[in-house]
């Protein structure tokens, strides 16, 4: 494939690449990596293998790594390039640069030095999901990594419950099964949703179904590369508060609080946690 060395004006540059098929980089992208004064990466073993398939030669450029566990060194090194007045490319792993990648700290530090911060954009592994998920796209949110412990895990779906737009997660394949029974429980197992898998590779796998049915799918089940899942938003209808209020009123009289709360939550199609709060302030009362 082509490219350009170009002189390239000073400043940080943050550089998109492949999720899968190395073929998906964009020729800007090969441009400035070949044309950089320093480069700088998450895997420096991988952006070596890609300037390499392409081309681009190093010619004595040594890759900086700069990863989560990099810490402030790595990034004052790339911030002393930039106080000489040099050109500097940063690639993540795979995709796009800070989306649930590193380099937020880096690229704020470089723009609040007043040094110019630009972006050769390319593959996403959320827009290529959203592409194929068949799930409504005007609008969306993008919630990364829910966390480990089911618990956390429930608690953060459910703040994302009722958010006007299809929800998308990356998620380990070791907790694909576990995440499903979460979000199907936490948002209702009717609710579509799609996993998207090895997205650009050989394997590429992109499966439809309610909550319910890929929870069942992927029970007990080993998954094998990277996951994007994606949930179709709410359309449960408006709840007028007093409604739910009075419905609690009425349950209280012949059930206890957590019963009622239940009863009110599956009537109304609402999360448990804030009704349980609102029966027992009535029962008390």
């Amino acid at each position: 494939m082509n490219f350009q060395k170009t002189r390239l004006a000073a400043g940080l540059y943050f550089v998109a690449t492949p999720i899968g098929t190395a073929r998906d980089i964009t020729l800007r992208a090969l441009d400035v990596l070949a044309s950089a004064d320093m480069i700088a990466a998450e895997d420096t073993r991988s952006l070596r293998r890609l300037m390499e398939i392409h081309g681009v030669p190093l010619e004595g450029r040594r890759i900086q790594a700069y990863h989560d566990h990099s810490g402030a060194g790595a990034r004052s090194k790339i911030m002393g390039a930039l106080d000489q007045g040099l050109s500097v490319a940063y690639a993540s792993e795979a995709g796009m640069p800070l989306i649930a990648d590193p380099g937020y700290d880096l690229g704020r530090q470089a723009s609040e030095a007043g040094y110019a911060v630009t972006c050769a954009p390319g593959p996403s592994a959320v827009l290529t999901a959203l592409t194929l998920a068949g799930l409504p796209t005007d609008a969306f949110f993008f919630a990364g990594f829910l966390p480990n412990a089911s618990g956390a895990r429930r608690s953060r779906i459910e703040s994302l419950r009722d958010i006007p737009g299809t929800l998308v997660f990356y998620e380990s394949p070791k907790r694909v099964a576990a995440c499903l029974s979460d979000l199907a429980d936490v948002l209702g197992s009717d609710r579509q949703a799609a996993l998207c898998r090895e997205l650009t590779k050989r394997f590429e796998e992109v499966r439809r179904g309610s909550l319910g049915e890929l929870s069942e799918a992927y029970e007990g089940q080993s998954v094998k590369g990277e996951v994007v899942l994606l949930v179709d938003r709410s359309h449960s209808q408006s709840v007028n508060e007093s409604d739910v209020e009075e419905a609690l009123i009425q349950a209280l009289q012949t059930h206890s609080v957590r019963d009622a709360a239940d009863l009110v939550s599956q009537m109304y199609e609402l999360p448990r946690r804030p009704i349980y709060q609102k029966a027992l302030k009535l029962g008390k009362g």
